[in-house]
């Protein structure tokens, strides 16, 4: 009789096990939700324009080798897709931080609504971009002797005229 109490015992203890085993595989699965999140947006951070010691190291690199990598096509293309380069790293580290966000903050998965995302990262990135482009235009911030022989970058070459209007 008492062999019998502790098999119905095991038998429900057993039970609350099973029963449990779900709970643990969606607890794996939201950390696993989170580990990914938080890894997207430290790299979405180092890539957007909120870092402010990140362009040295990560966005101007990345803008070079777009910019070279075009440059084999034309050599005038060097500092335009330099700029493309850099618009596009930013705009990256923005939806990377926004996508990362969404997983470590949001209790339960949400669908992602891509295009107002993109749409987002593309107009901050795009008024950043022309607000660094407008500086060094004006010579307010100054840009290494990398590409010309002039102190400065001169916009006016290397952008449309209709983009550019000289003083």
């Amino acid at each position: 009789m008492e062999n019998a109490k502790k098999v119905i015992e095991e038998y429900q203890l057993a039970e609350q096990l099973t029963q449990q085993l779900p709970q643990a595989k969606g607890f794996k699965e939201v950390w696993f939700r989170k580990i990914r999140g938080g890894l997207l947006l430290a790299i979405g951070y180092l890539l957007s324009p909120l870092c402010w010691w990140n362009d040295i190291f990560f966005n101007l690199p990345i803008a070079y080798a777009f910019g070279y990598i075009c440059s084999g096509l034309s050599p005038d293309l060097l500092f335009p897709c330099t700029i493309v380069g850099y618009w596009l790293s930013n705009i990256a580290g923005i939806l990377l931080m926004q996508f990362g966000a969404v997983d470590v903050f949001a209790d339960k998965p949400k669908e992602k609504n891509l295009k107002k995302e993109l749409l987002t990262g593309l107009v901050s990135s795009t008024a950043f971009t022309i607000v660094v482009v407008t500086l060094i235009h004006f010579n307010v911030l100054d840009t290494p002797d990398l590409f010309s022989s002039q102190q400065s970058v001169n916009l006016s070459s290397a952008l449309p005229v209709t983009l550019v209007t000289s003083r």
